[in-house]
């Protein structure tokens, strides 16, 4: 196996997970990570960072995006495959896809023990620059989650025109303590009479007796663009959200509708209500550049993915612009939303068009439900959202 310059800083953050839980270790089938080497890695992908990937312990459709006019060959690239101990590949396919230049590898990954096995799907995607003005995310694509079937995710619209998988909610963290949940009843679900079609319906819930054990009482309805680490869900909740994927425009507005009513009685992290508190939702979006050169003790540099967390989406030094609706008032009737990013520092546009900033928009129906703090019942409905850019000539 060829190496990654980058796969120690994925293994010093990954953690191992198991297709199924209570099984042996020996029982493990999961791909850990994707990476691919190539002799000149930017003449192919837009940044060092996008050439290798951390695979959450619940996907299993790993996309990489590439230049539209790449430099290698990618029907002669092989990825290669960071494995849990024991496993292994025990079937492969390709294909191409000439219309797009679309190259997708399936595997069966089996375990050491022969019992249990798991398929992925490996796909590297030429992808073009953003050509429109305005992006717009309409929530009208959703289904079960594929796997599970307990929970909904939602798709939306890629350049090419296909659907992609970029929003993310906690509602694989709140499956595992409320597993016997309807799907219409986690804290995000569709909403069939938004602002125009569907919406998106985002309530804070309680967690049950097995939140209370973890001291993780409610969960937030939350949605935003990146993924959400189930792994992390009870080890580090803040490192479970993902926030940011890649955006090569540059953002001047964020705009939507919403509707937001408060619950009743807000409490603190250990359940108590606390006086004279009114919960408040979270609406905001966050452009930030997703790469950093650092030192390492040997007194080398190196360039390692920057993303950002639940503990840092507003603090990071890697930020340059946060549009904030700075007071969600609460309101029974689809109402506009309409804020300005504030930027702290120019953009590269060398960088911009190489992908070397993401984009992150997070809504939360409690501003604090990171900190499991929060009024059970706060529900905020969103719909019609747009990130309107700067023109280009």
């Amino acid at each position: 196996m060829k190496y990654h310059p980058l796969l120690p800083f994925v293994a010093a953050c990954s953690l191992l997970t198991s297709c199924f839980k209570e099984e042996p270790l020996n029982a493990e089938c999961d791909i850990e990570a994707v990476y691919f080497h190539l002799d000149e890695p930017l003449g192919t992908f837009y940044q060092l960072g996008d050439t290798l990937q951390k695979v959450l312990s619940d996907n299993t459709d790993v996309v990489f995006n590439v230049r539209r006019e790449p430099a290698a060959d990618l029907s002669l690239v092989e990825p290669q495959l960071v494995l849990t101990p024991g496993a292994s590949v025990t079937s492969s396919a390709r294909t191409v896809d000439e219309a797009t230049g679309t190259v997708r590898w399936n595997y069966v990954v089996g375990s050491q023990d022969k019992q249990w096995s798991r398929a992925y799907t490996v796909s590297v995607v030429p992808t073009s620059r953003t050509v429109r003005d305005t992006v717009a995310y309409d929530f009208e694509n959703f289904e079960l989650e594929p796997q599970k079937k307990k929970y909904y995710v939602w798709h939306d619209e890629l350049n090419d025109g296909q659907w992609g998988n970029n929003w993310a909610t906690g509602n694989a963290g709140y499956q595992m303590s409320m597993g016997k949940a309807p799907a219409d009843e986690y804290p995000s679900v569709p909403l069939a009479d938004g602002y125009d079609g569907y919406g998106v319906k985002l309530t804070t819930l309680s967690t049950g007796p097995f939140g209370a054990v973890s001291n993780m009482r409610i969960a937030a309805g939350n949605f935003f663009l990146g993924k959400f680490d189930v792994a992390n869900a009870l080890t580090d909740a803040m490192k479970a959200t993902c926030m940011g994927i890649p955006f090569d425009r540059k953002p001047l507005k964020l705009q939507g509708y919403y509707k937001y009513t408060p619950g009743k009685v807000f409490q603190d992290r250990n359940g108590k209500p606390v006086e004279n508190r009114t919960d408040a939702a979270d609406i905001y979006a966050v452009f930030y550049r997703n790469e950093e050169t650092v030192t390492t003790s040997d007194g080398k540099t190196e360039t390692r993915p920057v993303m950002l967390h639940g503990e840092d989406t507003k603090t990071n030094p890697n930020i340059v612009a946060i549009a904030q609706v700075a007071y969600v008032k609460p309101t029974t009737e689809w109402t506009l939303f309409d804020v300005t990013f504030d930027y702290m520092s120019e953009i590269n546009l060398e960088t911009l068009v190489s992908r070397g900033y993401n984009l992150a928009l997070v809504f939360s129906s409690s501003i604090d439900g990171h900190h499991f703090q929060g009024a059970i019942g706060s529900q905020l409905c969103i719909d019609k959202v747009r990130v309107v850019c700067e023109k280009e000539e």
